[in-house]
Formats: structure tokens, C-alpha cells, sequence
């Protein structure tokens, strides 16, 4: 273990680094304190986990409820009904490779409703349904530009469809804006309760329920394998997925982009961005009983690599850049090694190695998967060629 820790001390502290914020952050491995982390196999009740039965019916539904009640906020579960209208479709989109698809989902609760607008690309001549990928989008809408007049490395549609995924997107402003000011004008008109609790949803939470809508549409469109979709985010979105992932297990791939604090990394660390700062900056996204635990992180019940096994034992891909110290890759890394022990109750056997891997190696052969891209706090092309990787090797490319 010793060992283990000075080799990712090391591997961090010879990353250049574009300090974002050197006031309030802390970018010096030997800064980092002794920590403890929370047993991911220990009940409340002092009860060894053993078994993936007892992690199902004991651990794993006590951990999901201390995120929702310390983090991320309850989720609701009921709505009234909800209707999806195909609002534009074009046969031969992508110069006749993709059908694209314009959907518009609309939850109702009580008289109220909320609009989630969801881009659809699928591959024209597949000869049965096929797996998707989908984007919980936090950059501007023309990333995901259904016309595809704008394209984005960010979301590289043409480069999925012609591995033979349908790609997907919905825009985090639907769900919830993302202001202080304005969060409450979205899925929280539905659920204004929310807005009073101390455990009450907040952004984060509501953009991972939207993306558990369009698992509703998903289930009844006929040309996705709704039993093969990836939930997708980048940086704050990629928080979103985990939540996402967590809560809603029809996904079957996570994937986490350069989520640092509150997605990935471990917060015990106290590296990069830290819980006060993060909560300083976004009030919205998180429950407020989370401001409870600013510059008290050992006081969490739990930690991230908790949230990284909620989705055992589906496979999860997390990722950071190698400029990007701010979302802490060493401790993104430490938080896939320590959800290992809850993967191995299922008989899965990791694949990451005892220390970082090298920049621009990606670990895609794994149910815990990890690379550190050279660069800045961004998702490329890149990245998404080793999603669908990650993607081909859990699919088994049987499609």
C-alpha cells in the first residue's frame, strides 16, 4: 500500500498544471491529509457485507439513501403521466447513414409539465436494435446541432454512428437551468416540495431524472436496444451520469468525463476542488444538507467511491485530463481502485493496475475503467473512440 501511494503521489506531481484557482485549492500531493475512507462493506448496523445478496438488499440501498439525504438529494419517483411526440424526423440524415429523430417529452404532474428535448440519431441499415449512447449535455445546444451544419468533437455523432451506436442528447437547461436564480423553472415546478427539504433535489438530481425519461422513451422506441445504453457527461453532466447510473439501473454503461468533485474523485483527499468551493460556486446543484460538510469532508458517512459501486455490477468508465488537477485524476483513480472490493462480490475482477496508468492509456477492458488524456478539462474525440472501446468490449459488438 505504501508503494501504491507514492507511485500516484509522483504520478501527479510531475502533471503540468493551470492552477484555476491557487487560493483555494490545493494542488500539492504532500498537502493532502491522512484519511480514512468510510467501509464500503460494513453496514450501518455493523454487518460484514459478504455476498452480492447482501449488498443488494443491506449496503447498496443504505448507501443510495445517504447520498440522496448528505449529497445529491432525494429523487422523485411518481409523475402523473408522460407523452412523447416525434417532432422531426429525417430518413436520411448524416448523407443517408442515420435516421435522426427530434423528440419531445413531456412529463405531467398535478397540471403541471415538463419539456425534455431529446436528439436522435440511430444507424439507418441496422438489422435489429442497437445500443445508444446519451449525453447529458452541459455545453451550448449547438454541440449537439441536430442539423449537423455545427459539429463538436464534444459530441461526435458521425464518428458513433458509424460504429454502429445510436447517439443521443438532452440539454441540462430542459431538466433545469443552470443558475442559481433559475434551477427551479424545470423539473422542480413538478416537485416544488423539493425545493423547502433539506434533502431536497436539486440541479444534479434533476438532470439525471431527465435522463431517466428518456429511458421511458427508450423502452418504447423500437429501433434502440434499450437493454444497451451508455449515460454520458462531461465534467458537472458527468456527475449527473453517475447520479444517474446510481439511481436508475437500466442503464447499462456509466460513463464520467472529468467529473472531479462530487462525480468521481474521492473528497477525503481534499485535492483540487474541494466541497466548499464547489458549493460556493454552484449553490444549486446539491442538496443543501451538503453545505454541512464544507471544509468537513472526514464528517461525510460517505464518499465517492461509494457512489462509483452503487453501479455494480455494471460496468462504469471514469476519465480526466492530464492539465486538469482541479478534478483531481489521482483521486478519480483511487475512487474506480476502491469500488473494486464491491465488483468482486459479483465475481468481477478489475482490470486497472495497481498505480495510474500512463498518460493516453486507457484501461477499457474492465468493469472499472480509466484513462488521463493529455490536455485540458474537456471532452474530444479522444475520449468518446475509447467510450466506444469500452463500449464494444461490455457489448461484446453482438449486434
Amino acid at each position: 500500500m505504501r508503494k501504491f501511494i507514492f507511485a500516484c503521489i509522483f504520478y501527479a506531481s510531475v502533471i503540468s498544471v493551470k492552477a484555476q484557482d491557487p487560493n483555494e485549492s490545493n494542488y500539492d500531493e504532500l498537502k493532502v491529509p491522512q484519511y480514512s475512507l468510510p467501509d464500503i462493506l460494513l453496514s450501518e448496523t455493523k454487518e460484514r457485507i459478504t455476498s452480492k445478496t447482501s449488498w443488494e438488499k443491506l449496503r447498496r440501498p443504505e448507501l443510495l439513501s445517504l447520498f440522496e439525504e448528505n449529497v445529491y438529494g432525494k429523487m422523485p419517483r411518481s409523475y402523473d403521466s408522460i407523452r412523447h411526440t416525434v417532432t422531426h424526423e429525417d430518413l436520411e440524415s448524416m448523407d443517408g447513414k442515420a435516421i435522426l429523430k427530434e423528440v419531445l417529452i413531456t412529463v405531467f404532474k398535478e397540471g403541471r409539465s415538463v419539456k425534455i428535448n431529446l436528439i436522435l440519431f440511430i444507424p439507418k441499415h441496422a438489422l435489429k436494435p442497437v445500443p445508444a449512447f446519451l449525453l447529458i449535455n452541459n455545453r451550448p445546444k449547438e454541440n449537439t446541432d441536430p442539423s449537423r451544419r455545427q459539429k463538436s468533437e464534444f459530441w461526435p455523432a458521425e464518428e458513433v454512428i458509424n460504429s454502429g451506436y445510436a447517439i443521443a442528447a438532452i440539454h441540462v437547461s430542459d431538466m433545469a437551468p443552470d443558475d442559481p436564480k433559475l434551477f427551479m423553472n424545470g423539473v422542480l415546478q413538478l416537485y416544488p416540495e423539493q425545493l423547502t427539504a433539506d434533502n431536497g433535489m436539486r440541479t444534479i438530481g434533476a438532470w439525471a431524472w431527465g435522463a431517466s425519461r428518456v429511458m421511458d422513451y427508450f423502452e418504447k422506441e423500437p429501433l434502440v436496444d434499450e437493454s444497451k445504453v451508455a449515460i454520458v457527461g462531461h465534467s458537472r453532466g458527468g456527475k449527473a451520469s453517475l447520479w444517474a447510473a446510481a439511481q436508475d439501473q437500466r442503464f447499462a454503461l456509466c460513463i464520467s468525463n472529468c467529473s472531479g468533485s462530487t462525480g468521481a474523485k474521492l473528497a477525503r483527499r481534499q485535492f483540487g476542488e474541494r466541497i466548499r468551493k464547489i458549493n460556493t460556486s454552484f449553490p444549486h446543484w446539491f442538496t443543501p444538507n451538503y453545505k454541512k460538510f464544507n471544509d468537513k469532508e472526514e464528517l461525510l458517512p460517505i464518499d465517492q467511491h461509494m457512489l462509483l459501486a452503487l453501479a455494480a455490477p455494471r460496468p462504469v468508465y471514469a476519465t480526466n485530463a492530464s492539465e486538469d488537477l482541479w478534478a483531481d485524476p489521482t483521486g478519480t483513480f483511487l475512487s474506480l481502485k476502491h469500488a473494486e472490493l464491491v465488483y468482486k462480490l459479483y465475481g468481477l475482477r478489475s482490470g486497472l493496475p495497481d498505480v495510474p496508468p500512463a498518460i493516453n492509456t486507457s484501461i477499457f477492458k474492465s468493469p472499472l475503467a480509466y484513462h488521463n488524456r493529455e490536455g485540458i478539462h474537456n471532452l474530444t474525440l479522444y475520449d468518446w473512440n475509447n467510450f466506444i472501446k469500452f463500449a464494444d468490449y461490455h457489448f461484446k459488438k453482438n449486434y
